[in-house]
């Protein structure tokens, strides 16, 4: 960096004219004050090795030096007089009168105004992953730390992990660590220093084209990419669907795993578009096999079924591989049932009668009490004796 002969400051023409107070005021001249933390613009009158002079206009002149000179290198040998720049108060007034700038201060404004511009353009920025923890990745740019969450993950790098274990999808995670990503920011406030990224967001524009060719009821082929508890996520060229639970087959599942496995191939057809997700059935390509139901059980026919799940309400019971019945509480017994795990076990195998058929609900009524008699009552003339056996028993006070 060369040095400016010109080390003095320069005062403005109107401050030359006017020395004193009640000259400045007479002279019309706009007194504004200063405070510290202030940033302001102001126009470079000369460049020192240890100090550098800014004209503030409508404030007098300013002085940045030592520390407050600002670390980037780059920066500060870019810097030549007339250039417009940015510096924020350390003192508005010195014991020469000159306001005591920083640039080093100035510089963070400035780094948190560069990010809020590649905000605005929606700029692609390449950055390493610097850690990884339970919520996300860290990132790095322009020597800010920011967070890109899981939710922002693209598909390639969303975590698959089939039971939600969190320690897993932590292991996932750290082996992005050190990889390269390509990430736009989504949120930039320097108030809170927080600087948010998407990777997914680099790919909206092509996804939101890719999914505007997508037509509901079109039947697609993919590989199953990730099991979970509520469904699986099935890729199908460049994008991918998630079949729930409830599409994944007509029967009742406890676990998606004992349907789909990983990298397995299916078809699918696609029920929903909705906010960038994909919604898929697999069992809408399948024949509905309650529709059969009607044909195989009929009202008051006896079954024997496998007790599946046992619920406060009542028990499942399968029959065969695609149909399930439901023998409500209230159907287990003549007597007050007040839980049913008293009364049966998962696995028991038992003879019910069918009560209720509903095929378009997929609903199916069972009893067990309905293959009894229900106790006779008992009629006045047999509780009679009894009571009057009641009033002739002697008291307590009459055996003392």
């Amino acid at each position: 960096m060369e040095e400016n002969t010109q080390a003095a400051p320069v005062i403005s023409p109107a401050a030359q004219k006017a020395q004193t107070m009640t000259e400045l005021i007479s002279s019309g001249v706009e007194i504004k004050v200063l405070k510290p933390g202030d940033m302001v613009e102001g126009t470079l009158i000369s460049v020192g090795k240890s100090e550098v002079y800014v004209d503030l206009e409508g404030y007098g002149v300013g002085v940045v030096r030592g520390r407050e000179l600002y670390d980037d290198e780059a920066t500060l040998n870019s810097l030549k007089p007339g250039d417009k720049i940015f510096v924020s108060v350390v003192e508005p007034e010195n014991k020469e009168g000159i306001v005591e700038l920083s640039l080093r201060q100035a510089g963070q404004e400035r780094v948190w105004q560069t990010l809020k511009a590649k905000l605005d353009s929606k700029e692609v920025i390449r950055t390493k992953i610097l850690e990884a923890n339970k919520g996300g990745l860290m990132v790095e740019i322009n020597n800010v730390v920011g967070f890109l969450p899981v939710s922002q993950l693209s598909l390639e790098h969303y975590p698959r992990v089939e039971d939600g274990d969190k320690n897993k999808i932590l292991g996932v995670l750290q082996s992005y660590v050190g990889q390269p990503f390509d990430v736009q920011i989504i949120t930039a406030d320097s108030n809170e220093e927080k600087l948010i990224v998407s990777e997914k967001a680099v790919f909206e524009k092509e996804m939101e084209n890719r999914l505007g060719e997508l037509k509901i009821g079109e039947v697609v082929e993919g590989t199953v990419t990730g099991v979970v508890d509520f469904g699986a996520f099935v890729k199908f060229g460049e994008l991918e669907g998630l079949v729930h639970i409830s599409e994944l087959a007509w029967q009742r599942i406890e676990n998606p795993k004992d349907i789909v496995k990983v990298g397995q191939k299916v078809t699918a057809k696609i029920i929903s578009i909705d906010k960038g997700r994909v919604s898929l059935s697999i069992k809408q390509l399948q024949q509905d096999p309650w529709l059969e139901a009607v044909k195989r059980y009929q009202i008051g026919q006896k079954v024997t079924g496998k007790i599946t799940k046992i619920m406060p309400f009542g028990v499942f019971v399968e029959l065969d591989k695609d149909i399930q019945g439901l023998a409500h509480i209230m159907e287990l017994s003549h007597e007050t049932v007040k839980n049913p795990e008293e009364f049966l076990k998962p696995g028991d195998e038992k003879e019910f009668k069918i009560i209720s058929i509903e095929p378009a609900e997929h609903r199916l009524g069972l009893s067990l009490k309905a293959l009894t008699e229900a106790p006779k009552k008992k009629t006045e003339a047999e509780e009679a004796p009894k009571e009057e056996a009641a009033q002739a028993a002697p008291s307590s006070e009459e055996t003392k």
